[in-house]
């Protein structure tokens, strides 16, 4: 079948050597099918790829898919940097737990890789449009600073270890609640599986238009996680009498500096992920896999 991608992007978590054994099968797989290959500049340098090479940003720019091999924490760089774009992303897995990658990496059979690779560039995955969260720090003095865009998660939580913060939290304009906790996660649908649930956040189907919001170890035990609607506004001051420095994270890997009077602004993004998965995902299967429903109370063929 024809190429439904013929410019393709690859970036790969580095570092590893059963990825760098594979990537070379994988980059003669998308020259076979007649596809052009440009390897991101420290992927390509850590495999010992000589390959067209382009940084992150210049290599969305000049791809109509990204392929990403690695863990969840190599797709969310790349999505950050394809979604602005309108750019697919497809994820082999080859991280611990793998909810976003999910094709198949399995370095003792290569043909694997080329099947999952030819039903990508066939148009065959499965595509999901998954929100993104744009977050923003306004300073006390009224300046204006961009933090960026999120696929999981934008955190507000302290600094300095042993110390809780103080915030305010309101919902399009409306007061909600003032935490006393370690921070605050605000989450995507997406990000509903990652640190919102180790904080005893609810999982969010990808499908809904949804913003979790959970504290972070809440000096009170009735501050619970809120669900708001996705086209929410979120704010979160940090009180003015707080004597440290906080700090807004994205998705575990972008951090700005938060200051006593500040206030950050998260809402959803205006360019939503493409997320391309393999044909037959079943997100019910992904969570029964990954956290480990049912084992061992014999119902796991009762479907």
């Amino acid at each position: 079948m024809a190429n439904h991608y013929s410019r393709i992007g690859l970036l790969a978590k580095r570092g590893d050597d059963r990825i760098r054994a594979v990537l070379g099968h994988l980059a003669r797989a998308v020259a076979a099918r007649g596809a052009t290959l440009t390897v991101e500049t420290e992927t390509a340098r850590d495999a010992g790829l000589e390959l067209p090479q382009a940084p992150l940003e210049a290599l969305a720019e000049r791809s109509d898919l990204l392929l990403c091999v690695g863990g969840d924490g190599t797709l969310l760089a790349a999505a950050r940097a394809c979604a602005p774009r309108g750019v697919p992303v497809a994820g082999f897995n080859a991280g611990r737990l793998g909810f976003l990658t999910d094709l198949a990496l399995d370095p003792s059979d290569h043909s694997k890789i080329g099947l999952a690779l030819a039903a990508i560039l066939e148009g065959r995955g499965i595509a999901e449009s998954r929100d993104l969260l744009q977050a923003d720090v306004e300073r006390a003095d009224k300046s204006r600073h961009a933090g960026g865009v999120a696929l999981n998660d934008a955190v507000i939580q302290k600094r300095d270890a042993g110390r809780m913060i103080e915030l305010t939290t309101k919902v399009d304009g409306r007061f909600v609640c003032t935490h006393r906790a370690d921070g605050l996660v605000v989450a995507t649908p997406t990000g509903s599986t990652a640190y919102a649930l180790s904080c005893g956040g609810p999982i969010l189907h990808p499908s809904l238009d949804a913003l979790a919001l959970v504290p972070i170890c809440p000096h009170t035990l009735s501050d619970r996680p809120i669900v708001v609607g996705g086209g929410s506004t979120i704010e979160v001051a940090l009180a003015t009498g707080f004597s440290g420095v906080a700090q807004l994270t994205l998705d575990g890997q972008v951090r700005l500096a938060v200051l006593p009077g500040d206030r950050v602004t998260v809402r959803k993004a205006a360019q939503p992920l493409t997320l391309l998965h393999p044909p037959g995902h079943d997100y019910f299967e992904v969570l029964r896999t990954k956290l480990h429903w049912g084992l061992g109370n014999g119902n796991d063929n009762d479907r």
